[in-house]
């Protein structure tokens, strides 16, 4: 990496400094990485990885082990997260029945599709959205996108990158772009994001009352200042590798 790094480059170093090397992601499968996102809702990492384990030992997670388990079999798996077991299951056999069906089994065939067209066929699964496709197609190494969820989108946003959207996926994009030139098209290096920003924005940059007196990045965020500073309006970063956002002021309404 340049010793001039882009202003991204260095807000990891910074929350690599505070949290240590990121875990890497929980699978490379491509099934795996779909069977994650449907084996709990509104749990925790500890209770879906629970969860997860449960169903790898249990049922397994290949295309067709999900159709020949029982209806108790799945429960077992699903009430190891959070609650909604019956509704997760019912996932999982949605997914595995789009596995099967759509797909024959094989949907490591999907990944070797040009990305629009991979992205299509990823979200017939249930509840992958543009931005889970993106994050399967990262982590499985097959294409260098910088995938974000709520908690690594809300950490760029408030740092001044993109524009809010009443419509997510708008604000999603938004991001994207505007952090494009800031990114290193490299697997690795967007993993490494993806995890990091992540954590930052579930443990310190939280939704409600973040711990901005604890964060390493609040001398260059948008939202720390104008929190701070009511009327006061940041410019969104350039993309400069000088560093980060740069403050404007604006008549205080």
């Amino acid at each position: 990496m340049p010793s001039k790094a882009p202003y991204l480059e260095k807000v990891l170093q910074q929350l690599e400094a505070k949290y240590g090397r990121p875990q890497p992601p929980v699978s490379t499968d491509s099934f795996e990485l779909i069977l994650w996102e449907s084996v709990a809702y509104l749990a925790t990492d500890i209770e879906r990885a629970r969860a997860f384990s449960a169903l790898r030992e249990r049922v397994g997670t290949k295309p067709g082990c999900i159709s020949a388990a029982s209806g108790e079999e799945l429960l077992e798996v699903t009430r190891q997260g959070r609650g909604f077991a019956s509704q997760c299951a019912e996932k999982l056999r949605r997914a595995d029945h789009v596995a099967l069906k759509l797909f024959q089994g094989n949907i490591k065939k999907l990944l070797r599709l040009p990305l629009s067209e991979a992205k299509k066929a990823l979200r017939k699964f249930p509840g992958i959205g543009e931005p889970g496709a993106e994050k399967i197609l990262l982590f499985t190494g097959t294409q260098p996108v910088l995938a974000l969820e709520s908690n690594g989108l809300r950490v760029l946003r408030r740092l001044g990158f993109g524009e809010e959207h009443k419509i997510y996926i708008a604000t999603y994009r938004s991001v994207q772009g505007a952090v494009k030139n800031q990114i290193v098209p490299e697997c690795g290096w967007l993993i490494r994001a993806h995890q990091l920003l992540r954590r930052h924005g579930q443990e310190t940059c939280k939704t409600n009352r973040p711990h901005c007196e604890a964060c390493p990045l609040s001398g260059s965020c948008q939202f720390f200042r104008t929190e701070k500073k009511p009327g006061t309006t940041l410019a969104r970063p350039s993309g400069s590798p000088a560093g980060g956002p740069k403050r404007r002021s604006t008549s205080p309404e």
